[in-house]
């Protein structure tokens, strides 16, 4: 027995994660564990829903996730950017659902670099009079 995959790469900061959806009844699967183990918090689980959610099709597509790279957060943002990349594969028609709610667009903000002479990016040291 064969099983079709459908692919998505999704990325978000310094995270990557390749998505594998399948047929099935809507269960995300992240790094071999359920997706309310991996991740615990309610606001990275309501973004992974995200791209179902917009799409009406929660419930038909099991999801087979490996992220790796940066925090939580990031990671949580690749895998809804790549599961919302591999429903656009299965369903062209939801393209523009998905490009209305900003799915596809992969999110560019990331860490600013420290500056020489500055404590952070912009945080300066305190200024002295005397």
């Amino acid at each position: 027995m064969s099983t079709t995959y459908i692919y998505g790469t999704g990325r978000r900061k310094t995270a990557v994660a390749r998505v594998r959806l399948l047929p099935g009844d809507g269960s995300v699967v992240v790094n071999g564990k359920d997706a309310e183990e991996y991740f615990g918090r309610g606001t990275a689980l309501h973004a992974l829903r995200t791209p179902f959610r917009v799409t009406e099709t929660e419930g038909r597509y099991s999801a087979s996730v490996l992220v790796a790279g940066g925090g939580f957060t990031g990671q949580a943002g690749a895998i809804r950017h790549g599961i919302a990349r591999a429903l656009v594969s299965a369903l062209p028609e939801m393209r523009g659902a998905l490009r209305d709610a900003g799915l596809l667009t992969r999110d560019p903000r990331a860490k600013e670099r420290k500056k020489y002479g500055l404590k952070r990016a912009r945080k300066a040291p305190q200024y002295t009079k005397r």
